[in-house]
């Protein structure tokens, strides 16, 4: 299978599955190359609504698509599988978004020979600056990696990685935004604390978040060296990281990552 215009069919078309129904939209992908499942009609109904796509059942997906992602909740898996694994012809290929879930669960409930891709993105999508993590499966190849990557690069950046790294993957980046939104979330109530109103303070926060983030990309610099630019000696920013330090924020993101790392390995062991 070669990279090109395929008819791709998202199963399960929850927020994910959405971000990629959307990201394919806004990259020129043919709205009549798209099909959609969903499990309530009220919601099958808002993604033809909002995006005009065909919502089909799921064997009719199968049937008409060259691409199945499928991007419904892990536990959910199973009986997804159960229900279409046999009408899947071994030379389609198998998008998995669902977090957690190796190839191999997959591989064990379709016919022998069908290629899988995992992939693991996340919700920046929506404003294409994702990142996204593409691993083969055993029966993947080059020419599957590279569709999948097209299909995901209007979303943002796109890395190959081990699929043995994926649920590191999960904890990191899949999962990443919601830690940033924590930290400025707790930032913008710094801020008040400090007396600035909150408007002012989310302002001054988000804007800061950004023209970091963009040093980072495109300076090429260590972070740490980037942390030592602003941190002269006895000055106000030292002062921070040593209550940053005393209150272990570094030893808690780490035992916060390895939570999520722990617990992608769950979902999986509770799919299976």
């Amino acid at each position: 299978m070669s990279a090109g215009v395929h008819t791709v069919a998202v199963i399960g078309a929850g927020k994910i599955g959405e971000l990629m129904l959307s990201g394919l939209l806004r990259s020129g992908w043919p709205v009549d190359k798209l099909l959609a499942t969903a499990r309530r009609p009220a919601r099958a109904e808002e993604l033809t609504a909002r995006y005009g796509v065909r919502v089909v059942d799921n064997l009719t997906a199968v049937d008409e698509a060259a691409v199945l992602a499928i991007s419904v909740k892990p536990q959910d898996a199973a009986a997804l599988l159960d229900e279409i694994g046999p009408k899947v012809p071994a030379d389609k290929l198998v998008i998995s978004l669902c977090a957690g879930l190796p190839t191999s669960f997959f591989s064990r409930r379709l016919p022998d020979g069908t290629p899988v891709v995992r992939v693991m993105t996340n919700t920046p999508a929506l404003v294409d600056e994702a990142m996204t993590a593409i691993s083969a499966g055993a029966h993947a190849t080059g020419a599957h990696l590279a569709l999948a990557e097209e299909m995901f690069k209007p979303l943002g950046q796109t890395i190959r990685v081990p699929e043995s790294q994926q649920d590191a993957v999960t904890a990191l980046s899949g999962s990443g935004p919601a830690y940033f939104y924590l930290l400025v979330e707790a930032m913008i109530d710094a801020g008040i604390l400090l007396g600035l109103p909150r408007q002012v303070a989310h302002e001054l926060i988000v804007q800061t978040a950004i023209g970091s983030a963009v040093m980072l990309r495109d300076s090429g610099e260590h972070p740490v060296k980037l942390r030592e630019a602003v941190t002269s000696p006895a000055g106000t920013t030292i002062s921070a990281i040593r209550e940053l330090e005393k209150h272990g924020v570094r030893a808690a993101l780490l035992a916060a990552l390895e939570a999520a790392r722990d617990r992608a390995r769950e979902l999986a062991a509770q799919a299976d």
